[in-house]
């Protein structure tokens, strides 16, 4: 199965620096979350209004999506055919909790919004125009074998013809996302030793 699926792009946002394909392409000066995300969208994108309303673990997600996907042919493709799997250990905690202190005086129908992990997809979704099969897992750890026998099922069995595969956590200061881009074509083969070097790569 994992014949028809193979790694053709990466993205690594791990302490305050942006890694496309192995090769550094922009450090934040800011010391937290926050200002990295500001900074890196204004160096990034810079013309997506909404992105200042989501929460911290959409905006890490569509981060690193918008830095992959920036020119890729994947773009082209009819809009069923791209597709997402995406874990962390978290789920929306991080925002479960600002969402929390809101309740004690008017609950926040803003931060709500953003109280499911998968939202981070859907953010993804509406700023491409994805319309492909998409899934969340929350495990413990990053579990590289869940994701690329997940991920390859999906090539090969269903219409997809790309696949954004990534661990995305947030929670309080600590985040970090590990993206790849995965396709039926290509010269490194989804394996789940290489979405282990992917994760543990040392920045």
């Amino acid at each position: 199965m994992s014949n028809s699926a193979y790694i053709t792009g990466t993205c690594i946002i791990r302490e305050n620096k942006i890694f496309l394909n192995d090769k550094l392409v922009w450090e934040g000066e800011g010391p937290g979350l926050q200002e990295l995300l500001r900074a890196a969208y204004d160096h990034f994108s810079g013309q997506y209004p909404k992105f200042h309303k989501m929460d911290p673990l959409s905006k890490l997600g569509w981060l690193a999506a918008e830095v992959l996907l920036k020119d890729s042919p994947v773009l082209q493709l009819p809009k069923e055919a791209v597709g997402m799997v995406l874990s962390n250990r978290s789920a929306s905690l991080d925002t479960d909790f600002r969402y929390y202190a809101t309740v004690k005086d008017i609950a926040s129908p803003a931060l709500f919004v953003y109280t499911l992990p998968n939202i981070v997809m859907g953010e993804i979704c509406i700023r491409h125009g994805f319309k492909g099969e998409n899934t969340f897992f929350v495990s413990e750890q990053f579990d590289a074998a869940l994701l690329t026998t997940y991920a390859a099922q999906l090539l090969a069995e269903t219409p997809l013809q790309a696949c954004l595969v990534a661990w995305v956590e947030v929670l309080e200061h600590r985040y970090e996302v590990a993206m790849a881009l995965v396709e039926r074509s290509g010269t490194q083969p989804l394996t789940a030793a290489a979405l282990n070097f992917l994760y543990n790569k040392k920045i």
